[in-house]
Parts: structure tokens; sequence; C-alpha cells
């Protein structure tokens, strides 16, 4: 079921009526873990005229709604529908009479201590265990569980915030500090953004410094190697300005959020949140933080107007990242990355989404799914790729980078769809040899096929190559010939060892346990901080039905729960008879501490009920 005709995930007349400003007045209560305040909604009419507004909500206690006008605030008419699993519901706002123009909605509310969109945890969850901790993730659609709104990518809006708190904890949002004092910060966002980069964290934090515009944030017995591990940041954001144009956010802060914290990083404006698990030691993962700065241009400043054009999000994204990290470290390395990509995507395809074909195309039909479940790598990856394909095609970096900042600028502060993509196309390379170009371009098989891209770029794979000889290594039945290879006194690097691991993942090689035992010694598997390469390793040990490793496994999938890592750990698991029970009791007793769009997509993993 479509719920509107411009997101088929929000209920909001968004093609009425579009939401300009939003004044949030809010309370934090860590005592019955609540967001207790009122939220006042500016809003213009698009259409003729209207004497209804419907706006998302998700498990809200509304208290009251009125009508904001300059003689006074008047009480309006509201009811809200049932609710509907994974969607939530429809607040309808009953006007007095049909209206055109501007109006202001004032509603009092708050939220649920199971607002999907929320995370409380006790100070014993914490690292400092000094002071519980409040954090949000809103994306998909899940502001309607922070506040009353029109919660779809196709409105935008400016906002100010008011967050009254415990005074010896620290307040955060996606938006520039504007006062604080004593348990009162103030906060606004100035750029329009859309729902889902509303963010709000409170907890026991410091900072450090990076440069004038940027710090890092983070409980206090992290933040120092934080800031070590993120030490690029500024040299990251000056490349993705020399590729992408100006930087409108003012400030670009990053969190180390706890472990509950679903994703990678979540590209929150002027406040980064990124998963500790790219904590490694060696930087080798801080290539995320180019991935977030890189959504400052590509999904915060151009967005998808509904989340089945995601790749408009994410694999500009994953494009502009790979470029950041061929200007910063060679061209050998946005390669290398590509196609690290592209394992990443063909791992994705045979085990997240196997039995889900229609899942697998770049432009995907949301009438039946939401969001949450059709969140995987496929717009990220395949994605980029189409990009990368493109550039290619069209000449290269020096004929694509122009286009790119045009089609930005030309897009900025504004929701757009694929086919607004394609007519930029047409509209940039309109003139001599780019019209025969334009000719090769199959869109219908890159937008709507299964499976892997229809074509793969050219990509330089020397160092991918070189992992790939220890693969065939260790294909190798005879464990002497493998110990006294001359192969092993070549060492790999980090996101090596990783493409290494990933392909004997895809190729299913078989490891009895005395084989992997010596594999993990060679590498220092279980040694190494990399969550990557930890990931990888301890899905091998459930293919080798490694038993005496599961006390390891639940470990790392106890001590984080990203999505990437925990959503194919558990679904192996559930996969292995005589281990299925115990993986489903640990989900039992560790569910609570994730958050909720984690917990509900492992649980479908493993075919039982949330």
């Amino acid at each position: 079921m479509r719920l509107s005709s411009v997101d088929p995930s929000s209920f909001s007349n968004a093609d009425e009526v579009i939401t300009t400003h939003v004044n949030l007045d809010w309370r934090v209560d860590f005592q019955r873990s609540v967001i207790a305040g009122s939220v006042e909604i500016s809003m213009k009419i698009i259409s003729s005229q209207i004497d209804q507004i419907f706006l998302d909500v998700s498990d809200l206690k509304i208290d009251s709604a009125k009508l904001v006008q300059k003689e006074g605030s008047f009480p309006v008419t509201f009811d809200v529908t049932d609710f509907t699993k994974d969607i939530g519901s429809k607040l309808t706002i009953y006007l007095p009479t049909l209206t055109t123009g501007e109006i202001t909605l004032l509603i009092d509310y708050e939220t649920s201590p199971k607002a999907s969109g929320l995370l409380w945890l006790s100070k014993e969850q914490t690292s400092g265990k000094r002071h519980p901790f409040l954090f949000s993730q809103c994306q998909s659609i899940h502001a309607r569980s922070l506040m009353p709104c029109q919660d779809t990518p196709a409105v935008k809006f400016t906002y100010r915030a008011t967050v009254h708190h415990a005074e010896d904890v620290v307040a955060l949002m996606s938006a520039i500090e504007t006062d604080k004092k004593r348990g009162v910060t103030s906060f606004e966002q100035t750029v329009p953004i859309p729902s889902y980069l509303l963010a709000i964290v409170v907890g026991d934090l410091v900072s450090e410094d990076l440069s004038p515009i940027t710090r890092v944030w983070a409980e206090r017995d992290l933040v120092k190697e934080a800031a070590e591990e993120f030490s690029e940041t500024s040299n990251f954001l000056e490349k993705a300005i020399e590729i992408c144009g100006p930087y409108v956010w003012k400030r670009y802060d990053i969190l180390v959020m706890p472990p509950s914290f679903p994703f990678g990083g979540m590209e929150n404006p002027c406040l980064t949140f990124v998963t500790p698990t790219i904590i490694a030691g060696d930087k080798s993962l801080a290539s995320v933080v180019a991935h977030e700065i890189s959504h400052s241009w590509t999904g915060n400043l151009v967005t998808n107007r509904n989340f089945e054009h995601f790749w408009l999000n994410e694999g500009f994204t994953v494009f502009v990242e790979n470029k950041i990290n061929g200007e910063m470290y060679g061209k050998i390395y946005r390669d290398f990355h590509s196609v690290l990509g592209l394992s990443e995507l063909k791992d994705c395809m045979n085990v997240q989404l196997r039995d889900q074909p229609d899942l697998q195309k770049l432009v995907v039909d949301l009438t039946n799914y939401s969001p949450d479940d059709a969140f995987s790598t496929v717009p990220y990856m395949k994605g980029s790729t189409f990009l990368r394909y493109l550039e290619d095609l069209f000449g290269g970096p020096d004929v694509f980078d122009p286009f790119l900042r045009f089609y930005l600028n030309k897009y900025k502060f504004k929701s757009i769809v694929s086919d607004d993509f394609k007519k930029t196309v047409y509209e940039y390379f309109h003139e001599g040899k780019y019209t025969e170009i334009l000719g090769q371009i199959d869109w219908d098989k890159w937008f709507y096929s299964t499976g892997m891209p229809p074509i793969i770029p050219n990509y330089d794979t020397s160092l991918v190559d070189a992992a790939h000889k220890h693969v065939e290594l260790w294909k190798k039945t005879d464990i002497h010939e493998i110990e006294n290879s001359s192969l092993l006194s070549k060492p790999l690097t980090s996101l090596q060892v990783v493409e290494m691991l990933s392909k004997l993942l895809d190729e299913k090689v078989e490891f009895s346990h005395e084989k992997l035992s010596i594999f993990e010694k060679t590498y220092k598997l279980s040694q190494t901080r990399n969550s990557e390469i930890r990931f990888r390793y301890l899905r091998m040990c459930i293919m080798a039905r490694k038993s005496d490793a599961l006390d390891e496994i639940f470990a790392f999938a106890n001590g984080n729960f990203r999505m990437k890592f925990v959503r194919p750990i558990y679904k192996e698991l559930s996969q292995w008879p005589e281990v299925r029970e115990r993986a489903i009791e640990n989900f039992q007793r560790y569910k609570d501490q994730m958050m909720r769009m984690c917990a509900v997509q492992v649980a479908n993993d493993m075919g039982i009920p949330f």
C-alpha cells in the first residue's frame, strides 16, 4: 500500500502543504525515558486550499493541537489512526475553514519509552558508567517517533530547538549551538533539512578540537583515541570541497556513538554520528568519515524525494567518497575501495537479498516494504558503480567533475527522483560527441535490473590481485605447502586482508578446524582491532562450524550492534542447527540494547517474531 502520492512511506499530504520551519521545546526525562514538550510547525499551502493536514506520528501521546494566529492560539480538532506496524499512524489536523497561504500549528506531546527513533541507555550501558545516555536515529522514517511531522525527504525545513536536560550532561543536535545555560541548550539549523536528519544526543560527553570548524565528541575514556583516529578529517573536508563546491553547514563535528548505534555512520548535519567499530587504531577504517563528509552535498544538500530513490543519496556519496580517497592516496586506492564495495555488494546479493530480487534493483518499489526492510548495500555500491561507469563513458574526471558540480548546484536544497538525474545528464551532455554516448546508456537496465551491476568499470585491480593470490594459496589442501609458501612473507594491508576474507567467504572455501587455526595465527586475526576483519573471520568460523569459536562470536555480536555485522552473524548462526537455539536466546537477552530498527531486522533474518 502506498500511503501518499509523494512518498509510499508517509501519510503526509506533501502535495498540498509543506513544512518550512519547526520550533522545538523539549524536556529530556531519563527517569521516564521520554521527551516531553511541543513542536511549532510553520507550513506553506501549495495547493489551492485545504481543510485538513496529515502528519506522520509513531507511538506519540498527543496532548493538544492549536492553530497559531496573530490574534492568539486556538484549539483544533485532531484524530490519530491505529498504529500500523513499521509505519506508525496518521495524525489528521482539521482546520476550521478552507485555508490558503501560510499557517502555523502548535502541538503538545510526548514520546514513548519505546520510540523507534530513540535509544535510552542506562549509565551501566555506557563506557564511563557515570550518566545515562540518549541518542536518536531518524533515518529512514523514525522522526515521526520524535515529533509529529511530514516524515518524508520530499519536504525540507529549518529548525530551532530548546532542550531542557540534567545539568551534568551535554546535549547536542544536528544544528549549531546558539546558547547554553545550566540545564538548557538552544540550537538553530538555518539550512533546510529533511526530517530524517533531525538528531539529538544527551550524555556524558567531552570534545577535542581538530580544526577551527571540526571537533570530535565522545565519552571521556575514548575521546583522545578518537581524535587521533580521525585526525585527517580536515583533509577529507578540503578534498570534498574541491570536488563538490562550497560547504554550507558551518561546522563539521564527529560524535563517536555507543556500541548500540546501528550504522557505520549517520550524516546528521553539523554533527556526524559514527560507530566505535571504525576505531581500528591505524586509521584503516577512517574512510567512513570521508563517506559522511560527502553526504554534506549528496544526500543532505541534494536529497532523494523518497527512499525508492535512495541511491541518489548513497550511490553519489560512495562515488564522492572514493574520489576523495583517490585524491588523498592515489587512483589505485580509489579503485581498490570500489572493488571492495563490489565484494560487499556480492555478499549482500548472496546472503541478505538472495530471496528478495525486487530489492536488488537500483530503483525499488516500496509499495509493500518499509524503507528499513529495503536497507542494503545495493543503493551504495550499485549506485556508485553506475556513476563510475558514466564518468568513464563520458571521458573521465576532467569531464565528469564539472557535471557533478553542475548537478549539485542545480538541485541544492531540493529533493529529486532518479528521472531528474537522468534529465540533467541529457541537459548537460547535449552537444557534439556526447549525443552518441548518451545512446549507449541502458537506463532501464541500470535502474531496474536485479543482480550485480550490468557493467563493471575497468578498475585497477593490482591491490586486489595481491589479496587474491593469498586466496588461491589457502584453497590448497596441503597445510605444509601453505605454511612454507614464500607468498606469506609479503604482508597484506588491513584492507587487503578484508578483501581476502571476503573472497574466501564468497567462494565458500572449505577450512578444516586445524587449517582455520593456522590461518588465524598467520594473519593474527583474533588480535586485530579492525572490526571489518574480525567480522569476516568470525563468519568463516561459523561456516567451518568451529564450535570452540562460539564464545568469541557471541562476544563480538554482543559488543556492538551495527546492523552490517549483527544481521549476517545472527542469520548464519540461526542456520547452524546445533547453535540456532543459543543464537535466539542470546538475541532475546540483548535485543533491548539494540535500536528497534536493528532488532526487528535481526528477528526477521532468523525467522522469529519480534
